[in-house]
């Protein structure tokens, strides 16, 4: 599994992440702390590098750098490149040379944890990232990139100069990366290639439930607001929520529990630097919480309805579209939008109505 903290900065979130590493490696699970923050090697003493380095028994650390993973990246694009064309042309082009673009950082962070994942080396990876919308938009990659690809391949392959280079697509894919492909395979099937086998992975393991989130707020009230606009975005990601942890309990735990109902709220102590033990013996069963989080979406095929969980957000925040394939609703709230494709019964049937209830749930009709 992997777990990931959301909270606004200085929350608390990195000290838990450590205190988590901790205390899951005690119990004997293997446990790989990653993070994105060079200074995180100076809370445990030991410095993190872009390789797993061990801090105690059973517990890894890794610093992800973007310099570094471009510069694997790119090593294995030319290794490609080399394999299936007959002329290569990166040879010249080297890793040290590129700069990380905007976002391109989240993006490779992301590989790194699949890679991390699938490895098989890890019972449970800890990403210690930013917190907040960024940390979301990158679980989130998946499902988008996904989206783009589906809707843009059918759109450039139906139109008029998807007709016109049908005809060149099998003999150029023959010669240039010596395997056979035409439009229809492209067409009919999309999952035959390893992009999209990678994305299918990652949209299952959010689905699944493989990968979980907990918010982390303290007392005042902008960390509470901003954990629970957290809330609703992740929903709006596809990131499962399990709970909230309270960081330096204080008097308003019932003002939390009002606030983040239905997730559990885990009041956690004050705790002096690297009293990990102490922190990590108040946190909950982490992990087992993650299948008892409330669903994102829970779709009725009798009743022809999809409900959508989103909390923190009001009636007029949220905007309900369907495209004209009825294939899918889209669902914008705040600074997200997510397009859910509806399962085969509801599959071009029109939305006839929505309602917005108090417990943060749209309930959309057909």
């Amino acid at each position: 599994m992997i777990l990931t903290f959301l909270g606004k900065g200085g929350s608390g979130r990195t000290t838990i992440a450590i205190a988590t590493a901790y205390r899951l490696a005690q119990e004997g699970k293997r446990v790989l702390l990653v993070t994105q923050d060079p200074s995180t090697g100076l809370l445990l003493e030991t410095p993190l590098t872009h390789e797993p380095t061990l801090i105690s028994n059973q517990f890894w650390g890794v610093n992800v750098q973007a310099t570094t993973l471009l510069e694997q990246s790119w090593e294995e694009v030319k290794r490609l490149e080399q394999q299936y064309v007959r002329s290569p042309i990166l040879n010249s082009v080297y890793g040290q040379e590129l700069a990380v673009l905007p976002g391109m950082d989240q993006a490779l962070a992301l590989n790194a944890l699949r890679e991390y994942y699938e490895s098989g080396q890890y019972d449970v990876i800890l990403f210690d990232g930013t917190g907040d919308l960024t940390t979301l938009r990158m679980f989130a990659i998946p499902e988008h990139l996904s989206w783009y690809i589906r809707r843009f391949r059918d759109l450039i392959l139906d139109s008029d100069i998807g007709q016109a280079i049908s005809p060149f697509i099998q003999p150029i894919s023959s010669a240039v990366l010596n395997v056979t492909w035409t439009a229809q395979d492209l067409k009919d099937n999309p999952n035959a290639n390893q992009a999209n086998q990678l994305l299918e992975r990652g949209k299952t393991a959010l689905r699944e439930g493989k990968v979980g989130g907990y918010l982390v707020t303290g007392d005042d009230p902008y960390s509470m607001k901003t954990a629970k606009f957290l809330w609703g975005s992740a929903q709006q990601s596809g990131l499962t929520i399990a709970g909230v942890l309270l960081n330096q309990e204080t008097n308003v735990r019932e003002v939390i529990n009002s606030e983040f109902h239905p997730l559990p709220v885990t009041p956690l102590p004050s705790i002096n630097p690297k009293e990990w033990q102490s922190l990590g013996n108040a946190l909950p069963d982490l992990i087992g919480a993650v299948a008892q989080a409330p669903p994102s979406v829970e779709v009725d095929d009798q009743q022809r309805t999809v409900k959508i969980f989103l909390p923190g957000f009001s009636k007029k925040q949220i905007n309900l579209t369907q495209p004209n394939h009825q294939q899918e609703i889209t669902i914008e709230a705040g600074d997200q939008r997510r397009n859910i494709p509806l399962p085969p019964p509801l599959k071009g049937k029109p939305v006839k109505g929505a309602k917005f209830l108090e417990d943060g749930h749209l309930v959309v009709s057909f």
